[in-house]
């Protein structure tokens, strides 16, 4: 490969994980492509705003945040990196890209493959979840961290999962109005967690401290929520009605952010030869690697896109999943460096177990979801269709089949968002365990791609 010094490695991801595997990788002598399918590095969690906007963000004072820039910064002449490019798909050693929108023709070979793809949020839908202003998690954060903006004046953030609250600070911090967080966890479930979470000490004080400063702040805090509807006016959400133990209560609003957790992004680890594995902790099926990230032949996964843990976990992950790299083309490792690594993933990963069960799925609320609430937004299926489907299906378990008849799924994000909760209302309608109804198949393209009309010439 003429891009490349040495074999040819290619790395999918520019976050943490991406960049400490890029690290080792250099550090070893070797030019790796790493390919990110933002316009700059650092993934989600340590996102950069638009230089030109000149803005000013809290979480971009972080320690980690300003380590994990220079160690990119160092890097960037010493890589081939290649941002706003997508990788679509993977198949016979060759990874398929669109860069900028535009699909390129050749695949891109390769003799090792890291990736380091991610996640996204879990979104459990609700009542009025389509309306204009309703976000997930993870879009409120880009739009703050990108843009400067806030998704709105008075905003609900809904879920289960500790990005709530970092959400939360991160708008109060911002400038932003009025916050309000509705947690479906109860408070106690927290406390029972905390010894597990404790296995990083710094995930439990850095959760605490974010607690105390949020209540420090007058945010309003609802734990044990149930029931939530969004209600809208025009077409916009206007407020949130839900349950507060036993009490009925509405908030007014004018937007709200959704999220219970994360779900890994596995499409192209399944293409690329990775066998899934139900992970009862997380509620989804997640990639099977060994200690050190070793998937298939030649494949290796790191972060969230393999196991949930968090961005100091990803980047430890993607070191560790270099080094794996370096042993198998018989370059020598530290192996003490190797151990040392991997102990603090794990430590991280035991946490992130934690908080799994501290911010727990809402697995008892899609037996109750109403029947016309929508499912798939891409294609307008809603919950009542996917349950009439799954108790018609006699003797066959497999959300591919629901999805089939339905077209759950079948829209442009392939089911990246209501993948989790589809297979939840369908198992809930045949009273079976989630993990009996398998996946979502991955198809490529992974994400939608941009494919040009031919000219009248070539018709």
């Amino acid at each position: 490969m003429s891009h490349m010094d040495g074999p040819g490695i290619v790395i999918v991801g520019a976050g943490p994980a991406g960049i400490g595997a890029a690290d080792v990788l250099v550090r070893a002598g070797l030019r790796p492509v790493l390919i990110d399918e933002g316009r700059r590095p650092g993934g989600q969690g340590y996102r950069k705003s638009d230089p030109t906007l000149g803005l000013s963000l809290g979480y971009a004072r972080a320690a980690n945040y300003k380590r994990i820039h220079a160690v990119f910064t160092a890097l960037e002449t010493q890589i081939d990196y290649r941002p706003e490019t997508l990788v679509w798909s993977v198949d016979g050693r060759a990874a398929y890209l669109a860069e900028r929108g535009a699909v390129v023709d050749a695949g891109l070979s390769y003799d090792r493959l890291i990736l380091a793809t991610g996640a996204t949020d879990k979104i459990a839908p609700v009542p009025g979840w389509t309306l204009t202003g309703v976000y997930t998690l993870g879009g409120a954060q880009v739009i703050l961290k990108d843009q400067g903006c806030s998704i709105g004046r008075k905003v609900v953030f809904y879920g289960s999962s500790p990005l709530l609250y970092l959400a939360a600070a991160q708008y109060i911090e911002a400038g932003a109005g009025k916050v309000t967080i509705l947690d479906t966890t109860p408070f106690a479930r927290k406390a029972a967690a905390s010894l597990k979470i404790a296995r990083a000490p710094s995930v439990l004080c850095n959760g605490v401290a974010l607690l105390a400063g949020l209540k420090a702040r007058g945010v309003t805090i609802v734990s044990g929520v149930s029931g939530l509807r969004i209600d809208g006016e025009d077409g916009r959400v206007a407020g949130v009605s839900f349950q507060a133990g036993r009490r009925p209560m509405r908030l007014d609003c004018d937007a709200v952010a959704i999220g219970h957790g994360l779900r890994a992004e596995t499409q192209l680890a399944e293409l690329a030869g990775a066998e899934l594995a139900y992970d009862a902790t997380f509620d989804q099926w997640l990639p099977r690697t060994d200690a050190d990230g070793r998937a298939a032949d030649g494949l290796y996964l790191a972060g969230d896109g393999a196991r949930i843990g968090g961005a100091a976990a990803a980047e430890l992950a993607g070191r560790v999943a270099a080094m794996a790299c370096l042993a198998d083309l018989g370059r020598s490792i530290d192996k003490a460096e190797l151990i040392r690594l991997r102990t603090r993933r794990d430590a991280y990963h035991a946490s992130q177990e934690g908080l799994a069960q501290a911010f727990a799925w809402p697995r008892h609320a899609f037996a109750d979801l109403p029947d016309e609430t929508v499912l798939c937004r891409c294609e307008n299926v809603t919950a009542g269709a996917v349950r009439a489907v799954a108790r018609s299906l006699e003797g066959v378990s497999d959300i591919n089949r629901v999805k089939a008849l339905t077209r759950c799924g079948m829209g442009r994000c392939q089911a990246r968002m209501c993948g989790l909760a589809a297979v939840e209302v369908a198992a809930a309608a045949r009273q079976e365990a989630a993990e009996a109804l398998t996946y979502y198949r991955p198809q490529p393209p992974v994400k939608p791609i941009f494919i040009p009309e031919p000219a009248l010439s070539e018709v």
